[in-house]
């Protein structure tokens, strides 16, 4: 920039001459001012240019966020039928192997009392079921008994029930007849095929029941020998 402090204006001037040297100067300011406003206007148009860009580009990517979202919402609600449907699944086939294992219980037991010559001979304790009464400490007992001889003939005898559990920490049991005001009319029995046999029972305060003992006791008679048919099965109350 040296040579600008070289440039002596009044020599210009005298040379040129005073109109010469005034349009001189006009075309330089002139020239000046038309390139700072090309330079300008093309700044302008860069940054407008830059602007409408960096909107597009903010534009695109609002779009691919309300996809984003919109796609992670349809897989949440994908997820939630998905997951409801596995729990019906699974309900649907937890009921089925209920219905199944129930289908095959009561296939059995038709089955022992319509063709023992499947099953062993004699008189069966097939089933016992413990209910809760109404009063604390009471229950009820129902006792399924199936014959199992081919050539049937009236089994006649009496049923007992044997409680085991804890009293203050001992081991203790209690008959039937200690629980119950059941008379022995009340638990014969006498079939040919199967018989229920069902009373109530209470049950002394203290006492924590473990298991039970169901015994069928065939008496002896003219027609059948004396037996004894016992079946243990833990505690459990049906609701």
């Amino acid at each position: 920039m040296k040579w600008l402090a070289k440039i002596n204006l009044s020599v210009v001037i005298e040379r040129l001459g005073t109109f010469k040297s005034a349009l001189f100067l006009l075309t330089v300011i002139s020239l000046c001012l038309f390139t700072g406003y090309r330079l300008g206007n093309y700044y302008h148009h860069f940054q407008v240019t830059s602007l409408e860009q960096q909107k597009l580009r903010l534009e695109l990517l609002y779009r691919q966020q309300e996809e984003s979202i919109a796609q992670i919402h349809t897989l949440e609600v994908e997820l939630a039928v998905e997951q409801l449907a596995n729990k019906n699944a699974q309900f649907l086939l937890k009921t089925a192997a209920e219905q199944q294992f129930e289908l095959k219980k009561q296939l059995a037991f038709y089955e022992k009392v319509m063709a023992p010559e499947k099953q062993s001979s004699g008189i069966l304790v097939e089933n016992v079921k413990i209910m809760a009464g109404k009063a604390p400490n009471q229950y009820q007992f129902q006792v399924t008994l199936v014959q199992q001889q081919l050539k049937r003939r009236y089994s006649k005898g009496y049923i007992d029930l044997v409680f085991e559990g804890q009293d203050a920490e001992k081991k203790v049991e209690y008959k039937l007849s200690q629980v119950s005001k059941l008379d022995k009319k009340t638990l014969k029995f006498s079939f040919q095929y199967f018989q229920i046999i069902s009373g109530e029972f209470i049950l002394p305060e203290g006492f924590s029941p473990e298991s039970l003992t169901a015994s069928a006791i065939l008496t002896k008679s003219r027609w059948q020998k004396y037996a004894k048919k016992d079946k243990q099965l833990p505690w459990l109350v049906d609701n």
